[in-house]
Parts: C-alpha cells; sequence; structure tokens
C-alpha cells in the first residue's frame, strides 16, 4: 500500500525520501456524511493505479523518493486525537522531509499546520474549500472539522488565504468582518476563472502550507465528500492555483482532506490521488529531470 504502488526500495523508504505519505484516518466530528475515516487509505489504494509520469511537467516525482507512512488511526476523543496529531507532525516536520498529510476530516489539519508555523515562522495558508470553517466550536468542541480555520487565524493567528467558499455561518460572516487575518475568494467571484490567481498568491507570505478540503471542487468532479456544496472549484483552475503558488512561493507542506470513502464509486478516490501527485510535481519541479525534454 504505498502511495504510487512504488515498490523500490531507494525510491520509497523513509531514509532515502524527500517525501512523506502520512494517511490519517479519522472522522470523529462528522456532522453530515460519512466515509471521511476510510477516505485516507482509500486514495492511497487509488494511487496504486495513476501513472508515475507527470506530463504536464514532463517529470516523475516520485523519483525524489516518496516514503508511504503507516496508517494514523483515531483516538479516544477529539483533544486526545489532536494531541497526538501534534506531537507525530512535530518529529515528521523535524525530518526536514515534505510531509503531505491525506485524512480524514478537515479537523486533523490545525496540529499538522501547527507543527509547521514552529518550523517556518514566515508562513501563511492557502486553503482551498467550500466551507469558511471559522466557528470557534462546533457540536461542543473546537476541534470540529467545521473550527479548522479558526484555530488557525483566531487561535495561531496565521495569515490565511480562502478559496472556493461558497457555506458560512452568520457569525462567521461577522467575524470577518472583525477584520481576522484571511482574505476570501468566493466561489461564486473565481469559479471557471483563472485572472484572479496572482491576486490570490500576493496575500500569501514566502513560505505556505497548502490544505486542500476536496469539497472545495465542484461536486460535478467531486460527489463523495462529507459536506458537499452546490457550485465550486473545476480542476484546471484548481491546478492553475497550485501550479502558479509553488512557481512563486515555498510550499513547505500540505494536506488532502474530506474524501468519503463509497465503495460503489471510487473514481473521485482517483480524482484524490491524481490532485496529490500533480501538486507534488509542482512542489518538487526544481528537483526532477525532464524525460522528453519538451
Amino acid at each position: 500500500m504505498n502511495f504510487g504502488g512504488i515498490d523500490d526500495e531507494g525510491l520509497s523508504s523513509f531514509d532515502r525520501s524527500k517525501i512523506l505519505v502520512w494517511p490519517v484516518s479519522y472522522e470523529g466530528t462528522v456532522s453530515y456524511g460519512t466515509g471521511t475515516g476510510r477516505g485516507a487509505m482509500s486514495i492511497v489504494d487509488a494511487s496504486r493505479n495513476m501513472e508515475l509520469y507527470e506530463e504536464e511537467t514532463d517529470t516523475e516525482p516520485y523519483q525524489v523518493g516518496i516514503h508511504t507512512l503507516p496508517e494514523f488511526t483515531p483516538r479516544e476523543t477529539p483533544a486526545e486525537m489532536m494531541d497526538a496529531l501534534y506531537t507525530e507532525a512535530k518529529r515528521l516536520v523535524s525530518s526536514d522531509k515534505f510531509v503531505c498529510m491525506i485524512g480524514g476530516e478537515h479537523s486533523v489539519s490545525a496540529p499538522v499546520i501547527k507543527a509547521h508555523a514552529e518550523k517556518y515562522h514566515d508562513i501563511s495558508v492557502l486553503q482551498i474549500d467550500a466551507h469558511a470553517d471559522l466557528r470557534d466550536t462546533y457540536d461542543g468542541t473546537p476541534h470540529s472539522h467545521a473550527s479548522i480555520m479558526a484555530r488557525v487565524v483566531k487561535d495561531m493567528r496565521i495569515p490565511s488565504v480562502q478559496v472556493g467558499i461558497r457555506s458560512l455561518s452568520a457569525d462567521e460572516a461577522r467575524s470577518i468582518a472583525d477584520g481576522l487575518p484571511t482574505k476570501i475568494f468566493w466561489a461564486r467571484d473565481v469559479a471557471g476563472r483563472t485572472d484572479w490567481i496572482d491576486d490570490a498568491i500576493a496575500g500569501l507570505t514566502d513560505n505556505v502550507y497548502l490544505t486542500i478540503d476536496i469539497d472545495g471542487l465542484d461536486p460535478a468532479i467531486m460527489p463523495t465528500t462529507g459536506t458537499p456544496e452546490p457550485g465550486g472549484l473545476g480542476w484546471y483552475e484548481t491546478l492553475e492555483l497550485i501550479r502558479r503558488t509553488a512557481e512563486k512561493k515555498n510550499i513547505v507542506g500540505m494536506d488532502l482532506v474530506e474524501y468519503s470513502f463509497n465503495d460503489l464509486f471510487d473514481a473521485p478516490a482517483f480524482l484524490c490521488s491524481k490532485l496529490i501527485y500533480k501538486s507534488l510535481a509542482y512542489v518538487f519541479r526544481d528537483s526532477l529531470r525532464q524525460v522528453a525534454g519538451a
């Protein structure tokens, strides 16, 4: 179950890899659809069917080495889960490897972002998402999937750019108006276009953590997610945003979350694995040799 189906020890061992793929299986605070607890491993499984040649960059990203970590399984309570994730994330980030976490519900991103922020002090967060996720608490816990960005911009005070947003509460709208360190690019204004991307990138610091809630994409191409919202980003504008961010900024870590496993429909799992792999191609493009030289 190595990401990409890589069976060469020289390209998949911890010591020889630049990239760590970290599956985190968790759906402790889901509020609508279920299945995110099985999402991470199904994405890893789907990735074994990808072509490892990435045609856009003319590279083979796996050549820098991709090590797949053991599945990180749930703890008893949300607070215990966040503490355990933070401890492990600190250890992984200290290895000086690129951590790509696969969720799981979106709550798991907060402790991973915190670990990165403690190493990379000039850091901001680029969030692709349908939801603002700025509630202080939800269903009685501050560690909810609906509160991840509250932890980032309110507690950690990390500047953020939120892209694809099309669902939030009245309290969240009021908190944004009160001057939180975030800039929102609403789905209604950016879907199907790319002329806003430079403005979005300008709101980021030199070091960027990328968090992709897969419900940021249009449910026409990503229907199996915990809380699908009408509208959203298409495949190509999403790729364009990530590619241009990687060109202009230093993406220091990333995650992809909120894919919900469905045993009758696994095409979206393949989309998730492909999106991760292409993102890694953009991040590591300067470290990779071109295959055809085109």
